[in-house]
């Protein structure tokens, strides 16, 4: 088999796997299939293009370069490289100004009511 080939083969491995990750987590997710560049490698992540590399030597700027072309020309989200080595964990890299409102979003809805009441940051009034 030739080393194009084997390439698509562990890309689309990737994807497969990482949208069965994903779909654990509750996210329904729709692979690109073989149609490279056509469609995204995988939908269903609201606001976040998905871009997945399954390799061995990445270079990250270049795939985030893709992404980023990627999601201008599809309009489904902020560009997030989708990463993994042999026998290591998935890692995500997305630029610092697409992931601080993620972040800021997850530490607001941490910041319930009632986490504040648990901590005593809820006076007697209900009032925070």
């Amino acid at each position: 088999m030739s080393s194009g080939k084997t390439s698509q083969r562990k890309g689309a491995q990737g994807e497969r796997e990482l949208a069965k990750l994903l779909e654990e987590e509750g996210y329904p997710m729709e692979r690109g299939g073989a149609c490279f560049g056509t469609v995204p490698d995988l939908v269903g992540l609201p606001g976040i293009h998905v871009e997945v590399k399954r390799v061995e030597r990445l270079n990250v700027s270049e795939a985030m370069r893709q992404a980023e072309r990627d999601a201008d020309r599809f309009l489904d989200g902020a560009p997030a490289v989708f990463h993994r080595r042999n026998r290591e964990p998935w890692l995500v890299t997305m630029r610092f100004s697409d992931w601080l409102p993620l972040y800021k979003a997850g530490c607001e809805a941490a910041e319930s009511p009632r986490s504040a009441a648990s901590s005593g940051r809820i006076n007697e009034q209900g009032e925070g």
